[in-house]
């Protein structure tokens, strides 16, 4: 089953608490999801997958390290054995103002709220291009 996006941006929640692009912090000297996600994509621009982010991220968090490659192979089969969340939940685009930008392979790219790219795509001004909203933190 593919949970991949293609030709999508996942703009900003309507209840983002940022006007801009803000970069995540460390929190209590600690790697957040935020700033995993953040640097994965942005050390990679197109390079990775929505489930390439959230088995990273997963496997990031439980810090797993020096892993074979089957040993990876197995734990992302029974990652994904179960439902995730999509990245429309990412705090990425809920709490920090970046969008995030799949291409027709599905490779994922930071798209900042306010650059021209973003607002080009919002206002359906890019032929193609999926515009779906990142899920709210709180109800409307």
């Amino acid at each position: 089953m593919d949970l991949n996006y293609y030709d999508t941006l996942i703009a900003v929640a309507d209840d983002c608490p940022v006007n801009g692009a803000v970069v995540p912090a460390l929190r209590g000297g600690k790697k957040t999801v935020a700033v995993v996600q953040f640097d994965m994509i942005s050390a990679d621009p197109g390079g990775l997958t929505q489930e390439d982010v959230l088995f990273e991220t997963w496997l990031r968090r439980r810090e797993s390290d020096g892993l074979s490659e089957s040993e990876r192979a197995e734990l992302r089969a029974q990652f994904f054995s179960r439902s995730q969340a999509c990245l429309r939940a990412s705090p990425l685009p809920k709490k920090y103002g970046w969008g995030l930008r799949f291409d027709a392979a599905g490779r994922v790219t930071l798209c900042p709220m306010g650059s021209d790219e973003y607002e080009e795509i919002i206002a359906g001004e890019v032929p193609g291009v999926n515009v779906l909203k990142a899920m709210r933190s709180k109800r409307a």
